[in-house]
């Protein structure tokens, strides 16, 4: 048995398990299993240490996305632009590399609907995932970033990124972030409810795209309210299943890994949930 699991604390979510698993059925890996550990920092040297031939691969979610980088042999130069690893492939020579197939994986979300330049962009939040978003933007954004942000610090930090990415980046009070909503695309990265307070605010009429990268609970506040105004829609599924594409086919060394069979099964699980 080939075995590949997603790390993290808390982990009872994730959908990474129903997607990964749905992909093996679809290219008939039959001998292929993936699991779910729940892992904090502390404890993944130990759990890394303990691998055997018979893993090929790992996925990591918080807060495992930096801490695992010194267990490594190597990673991506995409994963080094934001210093956060989401993917380990173990070699058969016993190697362990990183990447990061979120940055890429926003990219192809957008690309799948019809998102491939835009000339300015809003980041709502500066957390973990704002810099991933940054990096993502640095490949499909022209002009300027405004980042809306609830502190000094947090903006230092996303100047900093911007700097390092190579993309104009503007700082915003979250505040005023309703201003930002007129962009023509918008990634919300922010934790559940904090953007609801936006959702009286969507441009009528005039709404542009919006990435929210939640995924449950789902549709967002905000993220009904740029639908009902004829907004263009992307999720947290959308983002999980594009960078689960991407690790399956690092993972399997297959080339093409079922993108609508993982997001069919994903949504399934979804619609459990509720």
């Amino acid at each position: 048995m080939i075995r590949a699991a997603v790390l993290g604390s808390p982990i009872e979510h994730s959908l990474s398990p129903v997607l990964h698993r749905a992909a093996y059925q679809e290219l008939g890996l039959d001998d292929w299993s993936y699991d779910r550990f729940e892992i904090d920092e502390a404890a993944l040297p130990k759990f890394v240490a303990g691998l055997g031939p018979e893993w090929a691969g790992l996925s990591l979610t918080m807060p495992l996305k930096r801490a695992i980088i010194p267990l490594l042999h190597g990673i991506s130069d995409t994963a080094a632009s934001v210093e956060a690893v989401n993917t380990v492939v173990l070699t058969r020579d016993g190697r362990r590399l990183g990447d990061n197939t979120d940055i890429p994986g926003i990219v192809s979300a957008l690309h799948e609907r019809g998102v491939d330049e835009v000339d300015s962009a809003t980041i709502l939040g500066a957390g973990a995932t704002a810099s991933s978003a940054l990096a993502a933007l640095a490949r499909t954004c022209t002009g300027e970033v405004t980042v809306y942000v609830r502190s000094k610090a947090r903006a230092d930090e996303m100047q900093e990124w911007g700097e390092r990415l190579g993309v104009a980046v503007r700082t915003a009070d979250w505040t005023d972030a309703a201003e930002g909503l007129g962009a023509p695309l918008v990634i919300a990265t922010t934790p559940a409810r904090a953007t609801d307070w936006l959702a009286d605010h969507v441009p009528a009429g005039g709404a542009g795209t919006l990435f929210d990268v939640l995924y449950d609970p789902w549709p967002t506040a905000l993220a009904a309210a740029w639908s009902q105004h004829g907004g263009r829609l992307l999720g947290g599924l959308d983002l999980l299943v594009h960078q689960a594409v991407l690790q399956v086919e690092q993972m399997t060394g297959r080339h093409t890994a079922p993108l609508a069979a993982m997001r069919a099964a994903g949504e399934a699980a979804l619609r459990t949930r509720h």
